[in-house]
């Protein structure tokens, strides 16, 4: 028997699917855990006027367009781990300290796996959404996933700038986290970037490997 990652055409009430209720359960309490005792009420707000936009897309779209089940798991722990970088500023994150002592490492990365996992995590999602909901080709689904984790990693580290430097200068430095280093936008760009190559060579190797079906 094939193994299959399939995407179904067919439009499933949120009320019958246990997976995405679940999905959506564990990220409202990781969301709510991370407003309640941050550490810099008005860089919680800065860090998710994003994450507002993008669940007010979702739900909005769901009715009409909807992802299979492991794009939704992506989406949610990209989401949990952005939200969780924002209790506490990703500069000062407790997990990026911890790492950074146990690999020895130079700086709190913990702004690095986010961007990486931007990537990563949801180079498949805009797959999906280009070959289930535009009807696009094969080999335009798996390059546009790449080009765009490129454009809007750049696009938002333009944001940053705007954000830090010219509205909200007192929340500058924690919006930023660049900790010091001048190359950070580059280095954040890069590393978004490449986590969608790998995304989308992973999902090349287990199509070809166990031949999955689909696009």
């Amino acid at each position: 028997m094939a193994f299959t990652i399939a995407i179904s055409e067919n439009r499933t009430p949120l009320k019958n699917n246990i997976w995405l209720k679940i999905y959506i359960a564990f990220f409202l309490v990781n969301w709510v855990n991370s407003y309640v005792g941050n550490t810099d009420t008005a860089n919680w707000f800065l860090e998710n006027t994003l994450v507002f936009l993008f669940l007010g897309f979702m739900g909005f779209s769901y009715r009409k367009f909807q992802f299979s089940d492991l794009s939704y798991l992506l989406i949610c722990v990209y989401l949990c781990l952005h939200v969780y970088g924002s209790k506490y500023t990703y500069a000062e994150n407790p997990f990026g300290y911890w790492l950074k002592d146990a690999l020895d490492l130079s700086r709190n990365h913990y702004d690095r796996i986010v961007h990486f996992s931007f990537g990563f995590l949801l180079a498949y999602p805009m797959r999906e959404m280009f070959l289930k909901w535009l009807k696009f080709p094969a080999w335009v689904a798996w390059t546009l996933p790449i080009e765009i984790t490129l454009s809007v990693s750049a696009f938002y580290e333009l944001i940053e700038w705007a954000v830090a430097d010219v509205f909200f200068k007192a929340q500058g430095d924690a919006y930023l986290g660049t900790q010091g280093d001048v190359w950070d936008a580059q280095k954040d760009i890069f590393l978004a970037f490449i986590g969608s190559i790998i995304a989308t060579t992973i999902v090349t190797i287990v199509k070809k490997v166990w031949n999955v079906n689909g696009k």
